[in-house]
């Protein structure tokens, strides 16, 4: 019994959790709407007998290039109303569910999240034991280090974009604060209601399976589900990686230090598999399709 609840509660975590998914319909809507977004029908339809016969040596014109302005920008005036907006649309997934939206994507992370918390407890006592082969790593990617590593992103984006007075790299780390936060919140409220107990609370030879709805835990030190640091990384990541895809290397540099704070973390034995996999989708969902989703 206990097991059907928490996958029906896993059902609602998950859907609360990806909330940024409820926007990418719309997003993509948006896009047509862009002023350097060709016209489907362009090329299509019939010439105007009025248009005459174009000359064969006049070149076609050229596809317009991207387009910066039609990135999504933040400012320290605007960062309090967006990051409310955010809230709201997170909050609110549910009932684009219940209009039989996003379901693909929502069941994809419910059944990959609910697949691992059942092999959580064999996976665990392999990094246990093998705990004092990776102290090198967990060293390396300390808890309080990899926090620091994930702050100093937005913090040395807003140095340097006021150091060269560049807007768009200011705007860049108010968006990373904003993911950050934005993907905070229901990692907190899902911390508080789960209270997970992690797996370094748990003796060696003791109970790896009955882990969830320990009351002793409290959400902002010791639950477990889902991990904190993957949450937070993969939002920094995520917005830094979209903003800067251009140079090809940023979005792959990005994306490996999000997994390997977020690896750290399971051979740390301060968190679950299926709790850095649910984190991981919860940042990079709330950062891609709701932070960096023009309003």
């Amino acid at each position: 019994m206990k097991i059907l609840c928490r996958f029906g509660f896993l059902v609602v975590v998950s859907c609360t959790g990806i909330g940024g998914f409820s926007n990418v319909c719309q997003a993509q809507g948006a896009d047509a709407n862009l002023p350097d977004s060709p016209s489907v029908t362009a090329g299509l339809s019939d010439p105007s007998p009025d248009a005459g016969t174009p000359n064969p040596g006049t070149p076609e014109p050229a596809r317009q290039p991207f387009n910066p302005s039609a990135e999504r920008e933040a400012t320290w005036r605007t960062l309090p109303g967006n990051f409310l907006h955010d809230q709201k649309d997170i909050w609110l997934f549910p009932t684009q569910l219940a209009r039989g939206r996003h379901w693909v994507p929502t069941l994809a992370v419910t059944g990959v999240t609910a697949g691992l918390i059942f092999a959580d407890p064999h996976a665990m006592p392999y990094f246990r034991k093998h705990q004092t082969n990776l102290d090198d790593l967990n060293d390396t990617f300390d808890a309080y280090i990899t926090t620091g590593m994930v702050i100093s992103v937005p913090a040395s984006l807003m140095v340097a974009g006021y150091i060269r007075h560049d807007q768009r790299t200011v705007s860049s780390a108010l968006l990373c604060a904003e993911a950050y936060g934005d993907a905070a919140i229901p990692n907190l409220a899902i911390k508080a209601i789960t209270r997970r107990e992690r797996p370094i609370d748990v003796p060696p030879d003791g109970n790896y399976h009955d882990t969830f709805f320990n009351g002793g835990k409290s959400p902002f030190h010791g639950s477990s589900f889902p991990s904190g640091h993957a949450n937070g990384a993969f939002a920094v990541a995520t917005v830094v990686a979209e903003r800067y895809k251009r140079h090809r290397w940023v979005p792959w540099a990005a994306y490996t230090l999000a997994t390997a704070v977020s690896f750290s973390r399971i051979t740390a034995a301060a968190h679950w598999p299926s709790d850095v996999f649910l984190g991981g989708a919860m940042g990079y969902s709330i950062a891609r399709y709701q932070v960096l989703r023009p309003h």
